[in-house]
């Protein structure tokens, strides 16, 4: 049983701790647990991804007297890898979502219309933190750029965007502050499309996901191409709506279709969610960003000014993401969402992955004291 302490989490993050090569730790997850406890450390969670592999998440507990005592010992043995995506970057407290990066952006201004191209298409245009960082940077830029009256939004193919990539946004941390950060980072990245002050058009140029999806609805219009998708798994993820969809689509869509994609997981494609009001309308794959070009300018000349479809406003719609916000981090934390994370790695044959969540969900007892 822990004693009463502080949760000491180890990182690669050169700037907090020595990073080790996990492949060079050989050791099994009980080899580690029984390490921590000679160390003075409470408790450990780890989990093998292969016989050179160990630890793709350890927190661990040090009692206050102990912490300074035993952390340097412990660095050289014990590093926090998480190894859900296989690409995946670790960040620490001081990292938080990473940095403006402008390669993973394509920008182009034409009269008046700025096109923001997510392109980082080999992750699908998922939303990384550094992806996120950048997209908030650049709506907080154009947001002041006098020569930009409205923005375009879209992907580099094959998807317009899968979503908020967990593996690089979630970093092992003490539970209470990863429900902190968890629900702080959700509700910035609605914001940022909520406050920005001119129209954004959304060229839903193919598979769209989750957040992706819910930020797009609460921008002024989509144009979908005959490729796109979108998908709402909320509720096979076990996890409440966000993107203030708990309120917007029924307003946007009727209560009915906001069922249908809420609670049933219903993935329209692009004609589909034109014809439900989701999207402006659909056109050829070829022709998406020339339509999307024409209709931004059109919007450019007749002055319009920034609208939420369904009639929401801005302030409203604000406390509502923060409500959800709220909610999304205790579900993101709850052994519903862990379970379910699990059983869907473990269908998609991912079995190392699916490891890091059975050992989360099953020492949910322990860490959820710290919460």
């Amino acid at each position: 049983r822990p004693p009463r302490s502080t949760l000491f989490p180890y990182t690669t993050s050169s700037d907090l701790f020595t990073s080790l090569r996990v492949s060079e730790m050989a050791i099994g997850a009980r080899q580690c647990l029984r390490l921590a406890s000679t160390r003075s450390i409470s408790w450990a969670a780890a989990a093998l991804h292969s016989p050179r592999h160990c630890a793709p998440l350890v927190q661990c507990t040090l009692s206050l007297d102990a912490r300074q005592q035993c952390a340097q010992p412990a660095v050289q043995w014990c590093t926090a890898v998480s190894r859900l995506h296989t690409s995946c970057t670790v960040y620490g407290a001081a990292d938080a979502l990473g940095k403006y990066d402008a390669s993973l952006v394509k920008i182009e201004t034409k009269n008046h219309v700025t096109t923001i191209t997510m392109n980082e298409p080999k992750k699908l245009n998922g939303w990384t933190g550094p992806m996120m960082v950048t997209l908030r940077h650049l709506f907080q830029k154009y947001a002041d750029d006098n020569d930009t009256k409205v923005v375009i939004l879209t992907g580099a193919d094959p998807y317009y965007c899968a979503g908020v990539n967990l593996a690089q946004t979630m970093a092992p941390m003490a539970p209470k502050k990863l429900r902190e950060t968890i629900r702080s980072n959700n509700q910035a990245l609605f914001d940022a499309f909520l406050d920005f002050p001119k129209p954004i058009l959304i060229a839903a140029n193919g598979p769209a996901i989750g957040a992706s999806v819910t930020s797009a609805t609460t921008c002024d219009a989509i144009i979908a191409s005959e490729k796109a998708t979108f998908n709402v798994p909320f509720a096979a993820l076990g996890i409440p709506p966000e993107g203030c969809s708990s309120v917007h689509f029924e307003r946007m869509m009727g209560k009915e279709v906001a069922n249908k994609l809420l609670n049933h997981g219903w993935k329209p494609s692009g004609k589909e969610a034109a014809e439900i009001g989701m999207a402006l309308e659909v056109v050829p794959h070829d022709k998406l960003m020339a339509r999307a070009q024409e209709v931004a300018e059109s919007w450019v000349a007749a002055g319009r000014k920034k609208t939420i479809p369904g009639g929401g406003a801005v302030d409203e719609y604000k406390k509502v993401n923060a409500r959800e916000s709220e909610e999304l981090a205790d579900a993101f934390l709850s052994y519903k969402f862990l379970d379910a994370q699990y059983n869907f790695l473990m269908s998609k044959g991912k079995k190392s992955n699916a490891r890091v969540f059975w050992w989360v969900k099953t020492l949910r007892p322990v860490w959820a004291r710290f919460l």
